[in-house]
């Protein structure tokens, strides 16, 4: 039984500066201790690779935990993060309410956003940013009644 999805990960150059910048942007703890590997056959095979060395924290923040990685092996393809239209998980959001507020607030930390005005329709504000490592990060803020609300999920 599928009960919901535990966390979200993000492998950063550093991971000291993105651990900082998640806990001063969106409020996320470390829950535990970090945790690092290399030569390990059994990770390697779990991980589909060879060679895997890399450092990891599990942080927390309300009710979701996202997972950071700075894997020193084996070396980074080169093209930089994953873009919105990218294959792959290219972004995760974040609900806000007070989109404006927050972007000026996550801008004073380090974040980037386009110089527009977020979308704005049919119950839903919207616009993606960047972290420092330049993953994106959607912010959204949603009218009480969406469909998509937080208040609308329910605890199993």
């Amino acid at each position: 039984m599928i009960r919901g999805i535990h966390h979200v990960a993000i492998n950063s150059p550093d991971i000291e500066r993105i651990i900082a910048f998640y806990r001063d942007a969106f409020g996320f703890e470390p829950v535990a201790p970090e945790y690092s590997w290399k030569d390990m056959p059994e990770m390697d095979a779990a991980l589909g690779m060879r060679g895997s060395a890399a450092r990891t924290r599990m942080l927390r923040a309300g009710t979701c935990y996202l997972e950071v990685f700075e894997y020193s092996s084996p070396p980074r393809r080169g093209g930089g993060a994953l873009r919105p239209h990218d294959h792959g998980y290219t972004h995760f959001a974040v609900d806000v309410t007070d989109i404006r507020g927050e972007i000026a607030r996550l801008k004073s930390l380090g974040m980037t956003f386009p110089p527009v005005d977020p979308l704005d329709m049919e119950g839903i504000k919207a616009i993606y940013g960047k972290d420092p490592d330049g993953n994106v990060i959607e912010l959204q803020e949603l009218a009480s009644d969406h469909d998509f609300a937080l208040a609308r999920l329910q605890q199993p």
